[in-house]
């Protein structure tokens, strides 16, 4: 079974910069859209941002400006930069594959801790 692995979580200052990345485990069919979500503690998961094959990024509000997705399609990886971090960007934060076109299918990574903290 074909899963996504993350990497680049951490722990970071308020104001640092870290690097998350993921890739899929074996080979998969090309998906439409590639993104990253979060789950911070006590709250439901959320998106950060999403990137399409085509280019077309879309970005949570409180994260513009200062994440930026980008993605290898010929590899099938996704990247998030993500600077200039917060105390409240701390959450677990998972990658997400999906492919709408047939035969349709959707991963999830197992997510990787990002903590922003003095």
């Amino acid at each position: 079974q074909v899963q996504l692995v993350e990497s680049g979580g951490g722990l970071v200052q308020p104001g640092g910069s870290l690097r998350l990345s993921c890739a899929p485990s074996g080979s998969i069919l090309r998906p439409n859209m590639m993104g990253w979500f979060r789950r911070a503690p006590g709250m439901e998961r959320e998106l950060v941002a999403t990137i399409t094959t085509t280019g077309i990024e879309n970005y949570a509000e409180s994260v513009k400006g200062r994440f930026t997705i980008t993605s290898d399609t010929a590899k099938n990886t996704v990247s998030l930069q993500m600077n200039s971090l917060r105390p409240e960007d701390t959450a677990v934060y998972y990658c997400k594959f999906r492919r709408w076109v047939v035969p349709a299918t959707e991963y999830w990574g197992q997510g990787t801790q990002v903590t922003v903290s003095s």
